[in-house]
């Protein structure tokens, strides 16, 4: 894709990709998120995010949410392992509206008690809110799981009870520690031109003081494969199981992708599907994911089926495992993955929010954008013999953890 990069005297880095339309996206990325919280700031880095919201040194609360949406704008944020992402989409006419304002949120934040106090019961709903939904809850459950006592581990929202002590010195200093100006990203997609987008950049970021984060020591990930049944009130069995996999540097992801979607992808006839529920009728839904963190990676199956149709479920999982192990794909099998592939993610770039925030994202993370017929080419470079070595490596059932919700 086509952009262009400028980074501002105190570090921080700004991207631009100029497209037509009336609607413009734009958001800050920090590369900063619940990892990088000790054990007992478990939870403080979402409960971060939601209290920048709270009010700053120009405004309250409820003028930061009506600032953009007055004029039919949208500001919203979000808090993974690895970062925090603040996001605003806007007709292309307030772009100063959308910086200024994200800037003030970012570094003009006060943290009032009162607002803070409200917002750890609105924080603490939504973590309850999460346990009702089992096929959201088992992925957090298996990270934990698989990364035991790890930080990486650790479920984002936290837990209520700490929750409920943390105050306003302990988001200021986490803060601080974190939200750094190297480690820092605004992007941009929309129609305006890249001199004025750097313009107002300059206007809105330029004065912040230059700070860089401590180096952090990488501790080694610690993986031992794990199988745990949690007796639970749902009516049906949900089931995740995976192993760790390959990092966000590891070249060998780009072959995993394409495992990934012939597995158990967005496609109904991805092999998972058909076998369990296309032929058998076991599984309402069934999917495959990978992830790619810094250091490490997860590659899991998801699915929920009744009680009497679990085993049975599990074997044909383990048995088309064995198939991808055993058989190399033919040259018509891997023209289709690829295509199929090569589709979606075409198809993927079509959502605007999207692309500006994985645009960001790349920029903070590799220092550069792939464009289209780049993510093409490495699809395309993929042979036979890497997914038949992909598939022996990760879907050793010796590797693979397993964690079940049972019914009651």
């Amino acid at each position: 894709m086509n952009y262009q990069t400028h980074i501002l005297k105190n570090g921080i880095r700004i991207i631009h990709s100029s497209r037509s339309g009336e609607i413009a996206y734009c958001g800050l990325i920090i590369n900063a998120g619940s990892r990088n919280e000790n054990e007992n700031q478990h939870g403080l880095a979402h409960f971060l995010e939601h209290a920048l919201f709270k009010g700053t040194k120009k405004r309250r609360s409820y003028h930061i949410l009506n600032r953009l949406e007055n004029v039919g704008g949208d500001m919203n944020a979000f808090t993974t392992k690895e970062h925090t992402c603040l996001y605003s989409v806007f007709l292309k006419d307030h772009y100063a509206r959308s910086l200024e304002l994200i800037s003030d949120i970012i570094f003009k934040s006060t943290f009032p008690e009162k607002e803070i106090e409200k917002e750890k019961e609105v924080i603490i709903d939504e973590i309850n809110s999460y346990k009702d939904s089992p096929a959201e809850l088992i992925f957090d459950e298996f990270e934990e799981l698989i990364f035991k006592d790890q930080a990486i581990g650790r479920n984002i929202l936290g837990e209520d009870k700490k929750i409920r002590k943390y105050n306003r010195e302990d988001l200021i200093r986490f803060k601080n520690e974190n939200y750094t100006t190297d480690k820092m990203v605004i992007f941009s997609l929309g129609n305006i031109s890249f001199n004025k987008f750097k313009h107002l950049c300059e206007k809105y970021f330029a004065d912040i003081p230059a700070k860089s984060s401590k180096k952090q020591e990488s501790s080694k990930i610690v993986y031992t494969p794990q199988k745990l049944f949690h007796p639970k009130s749902f009516y049906q069995f949900h089931a995740v199981l995976g192993t760790t996999a390959y990092n966000l540097w590891d070249k060998r992801r780009t072959s995993l992708s394409l495992l990934n979607n012939l597995l158990g992808g967005n496609s109904m006839n991805s092999r998972l599907s058909m076998a369990l529920r296309e032929r058998n009728g076991f599984v309402y839904d069934i999917e495959s994911n990978y992830t790619g963190y810094s250091d490490t990676g997860v590659f899991n199956i998801y699915f929920g089926t009744d009680k009497e149709k679990f085993d049975k479920s599990l074997k044909l999982i383990f048995k088309e495992f064995t198939k991808l192990k055993n058989n190399k794909l033919g040259s018509l099998q891997l023209s289709r993955a690829k295509k199929q592939l090569i589709g979606q993610v075409a198809i993927g770039m079509d959502n605007k929010e999207s692309v500006a925030y994985n645009m960001g994202r790349s920029f903070l993370l590799f220092n550069k954008v792939d464009s289209l017929n780049e993510i093409i080419r490495k699809i395309e470079a993929i042979t036979s013999e890497q997914i038949l070595e992909t598939a022996n490596e990760l879907l050793d059932e010796n590797k693979i953890s397993l964690l079940v919700y049972k019914s009651e």
